[in-house]
């Protein structure tokens, strides 16, 4: 029955009011009559809008504190009655019932309450909405007659749709909104399903049989990692910790794929820091890190570790921008993005003056990590889940291996160090010396090949440099490279059959080695 249907009489029965009174006075001004429930009919009422209460409708009054009132034959016969079926007109005449064209519901806020650190389980059960989903895939399922509608923000569009078509709706718009409506319903019962699969807060259960994971489309993306492929922004609702997706875009063209890949891995490394902190990442790799007395100390010593990297880079700043750390910024050749809590107005004035400069602001930043959160990596056919990796080093956990101990400096840089090659691609070695790399070597099918790219890019610098290795050394080549360039200390994690030699090799050498007893792979 693709044609368009007269609506009549509509059902309204919401949660969210927002709106409600403009579109009851809509509704009213064209001549259709209005079923309503509860708080919502109180509402419309409200408005000097008459409408009919749903005990009125069915005959039976609303019972056990508003948990039944729409669960009845002559609600749902309404919806679901098959307009040419015979047989249907009948048996809903024979109910004494008449047609419900259009269903306005939203649910109970079953996420809110459950996001809500004071809620108790019996105010989340509570809020497990039962006639709301069912009325909306009653009038989903009968969409070539029925129209539903499940988010104010698409009242407008409804109204604009009745007064365009004469009072009716067109069959593509309603199978759009019944289409909104099974997504809406599938989101939060998955929502409900998660909560007694996974549970909350101390009770969570961190591995549940079924791993429910959902996301709401956010925008559609340029194109994907090449411009050969198709890419869109999803958001998974109610994620508490700090998020690009969050971040507003101050100045500069829209964020394109890749531009989100490498802006999470700088997110990733701010949240780490909690003195002033700048670092300059190409394809989610760290190129140049550092912290400093003040923001634009930390950038010139991060942007020193590897300028010519920096060309066409991601930067990220854990304070907010002044004019003296903008002014560096505004230096730097060509830079894709700029991620910071904040700029100040004389910074995002100087910086806006390229317009091809994405600038981001997330407050979030400051914050630092709030929590714990697991990481997901889909693989063909599967899903991979683990714990984020959010475990922080101290001095205290550190093991000496050699004969000297490192110096309070080296300690200091070796920790910063450890810091970043958490961050930095597999294998990984990280020089730093005067808390600010000054060579990385990344992503390299071997060990001794990253150590050797971390020192050509120290050059000189390597002299009195620290390392720091994101795994163990299985033999002693990795540690001579870097002593034989001048590195004074290393940290790593220990626990290979050669740690033997590549302590042989430190001594040495006269360097100082301490193991972390962990690793800290990255692929």
């Amino acid at each position: 029955m693709e044609e368009n249907v007269k609506i009549k009489r509509a059902l309204i029965s919401v949660s969210d009011k927002t709106g409600l009174a403009d579109l009851a006075r809509e509704l009213d001004n064209l001549g259709i009559e209005i079923i309503s429930t509860g708080g919502t009919l109180k509402k419309i009422k409200e408005t000097g809008v008459q409408a009919v209460s749903i005990s009125a409708f069915t005959g039976c009054p609303e019972v056990m504190d508003g948990r039944v009132k729409t669960l009845h034959p002559k609600v749902h016969g309404a919806i679901l009655y098959r307009r040419d079926n015979p047989r249907d007109v009948e048996q809903l005449a024979q109910l004494e019932s008449k047609g419900i064209d259009l269903v306005i519901v939203n649910l109970y806020p079953f996420e809110a309450t459950l996001a809500s650190e004071d809620a108790t389980d019996e105010d989340i059960i509570e809020n497990i909405d039962i006639g709301g989903p069912t009325l909306i895939r009653a009038a989903s399922k009968n969409f070539e007659a029925v129209t539903v509608v499940v988010d104010p923000t698409d009242y407008g569009e409804l109204v604009e749709q009745l007064k365009s078509e004469a009072g009716t709706t067109g069959f593509e718009f309603r199978k759009k909104c019944a289409a909104k409506a099974f997504a809406v319903t599938c989101s939060y019962d998955s929502a409900i399903a998660s909560y007694f699969t996974v549970g909350r807060g101390k009770k969570a259960n961190k591995f549940p049989e079924v791993q429910i994971k959902r996301y709401n489309f956010r925008d559609k993306l340029r194109y994907g990692e090449n411009p050969h492929q198709e890419a869109a922004l999803y958001a998974e609702p109610g994620y508490s910790g700090a998020t690009l997706l969050n971040a507003q875009i101050l100045s500069g063209k829209e964020l394109s794929y890749n531009n989100y890949g490498d802006l999470d891995a700088c997110l990733e490394l701010l949240l780490d820091f909690s003195e002033p902190f700048a670092c300059v990442l190409k394809h989610a790799n760290p190129c140049g890190a550092a912290v400093g007395k003040t923001l634009a100390e930390a950038y010139k010593l991060a942007y020193e570790s590897d300028p010519l990297s920096a060309y066409g880079s991601i930067i990220g700043l854990n304070k907010v921008v002044d004019i003296e750390c903008a002014r560096l910024l505004h230096e730097t050749f060509f830079v894709e993005c700029m991620l910071a809590p904040g700029f100040t107005d004389d910074a995002l004035k100087l910086l806006k003056k390229k317009k091809a400069r994405r600038l981001l602001v997330l407050p979030d930043i400051e914050w630092g990590r709030l929590k714990e959160d697991l990481t997901c990596k889909f693989i063909l056919g599967g899903l991979l889940v683990q714990d984020s990796d959010a475990l922080e080093t101290q001095a205290a956990d550190l093991k000496v291996a050699t004969k000297r101990a490192p110096t309070e400096k080296e300690l200091t840089d070796l920790l910063f160090a450890w810091k970043i090659v958490k961050h930095t691609k597999s294998n990984a070695i990280v020089l730093a010396r005067d808390g600010a790399t000054v060579g990385v070597g990344m992503g390299q099918t071997s060990r001794v090949d990253a150590g050797a790219l971390a020192v050509k890019r120290a050059g000189e610098r390597a002299k009195g440099a620290v390392m720091a290795s994101d795994a163990f050394f299985p033999m002693p080549d990795g540690v001579e490279v870097a002593t034989d360039a001048g590195v004074t200390a290393i940290i790593q994690p220990g626990g290979s059959k050669g740690d033997e030699q590549a302590v042989e090799a430190a001594d040495k050498a006269g360097a100082a080695m301490v193991f972390t007893g962990v690793r800290h792979f990255k692929h």
